[in-house]
């Protein structure tokens, strides 16, 4: 069966497929390259294509490293509103989250902050890059309605993803606990009794 007579359901999820394949080359190059590699050429070479049909699916280098880095934050926001809709505590919760940025999530998070550097040269991935701290924001507001404990508990939570990244910090859950327990007391322990 030729292409253009397979079903459109089975044109549409080959799509999806082809789709999905090249954000993952591109993240692969972003892991072994660094965000700065990514060229349709290397990607298609990646991914075991040509140029061409890397350009069909993503017309622009923009609309690739959008859709890369919004594959990386579409995962955190599941896991984010997970947490917010679970039973369980939900300070613990994205203390686990950030702590896997250590290990199992080691690949998603480097990524996610690599092209994140890309914002402010690439006014395209500036909304996508922002929606970490919004979801962290989301959820610090079901912990606390303090603003100021609100944005602590962003800058946090970045912070220690950042850290576990680059300055090898200790990823320990109950370490990254603490410290964002800290970030949500911190400004109401400032204020004189």
């Amino acid at each position: 069966m030729n292409e253009e007579s397979e079903p459109v359901d089975g044109r549409k999820a080959r799509g999806h497929r082809r789709r999905a394949e090249i954000i993952d080359a591109t993240l692969a190059i972003v892991m072994r390259d660094g965000a700065a590699g990514v060229t349709h050429r290397t990607v298609a070479k990646q991914a075991g294509i040509t140029t061409s049909l890397s350009t069909y699916y993503f017309a622009t280098l923009d609309d690739l490293l959008v859709a890369a880095l919004s594959s990386v934050a579409d995962a955190y926001t599941a896991r984010i509103h997970q947490i917010v809709a679970g039973p369980g505590d939900k300070l613990r919760g994205l203390a686990e989250l950030i702590a896997e940025s250590g290990g199992p999530g080691r690949a998603r998070a480097l990524a996610e902050r690599e092209l994140s550097t890309l914002a402010a040269r690439r006014p395209a991935l500036a909304p996508v890059a922002r929606r970490w701290r919004e979801n962290v924001a989301e959820l610090a507001a079901t912990l606390t309605d303090d603003l100021e404990a609100i944005a602590a508990l962003v800058a946090a939570s970045d912070g220690l993803c950042t850290a576990i990244l680059i300055d090898n910090a200790p990823a320990d859950s109950d370490y990254v606990h603490r410290i964002l327990a800290r970030a949500i007391h911190a400004p109401q322990d400032a204020v004189p009794s």
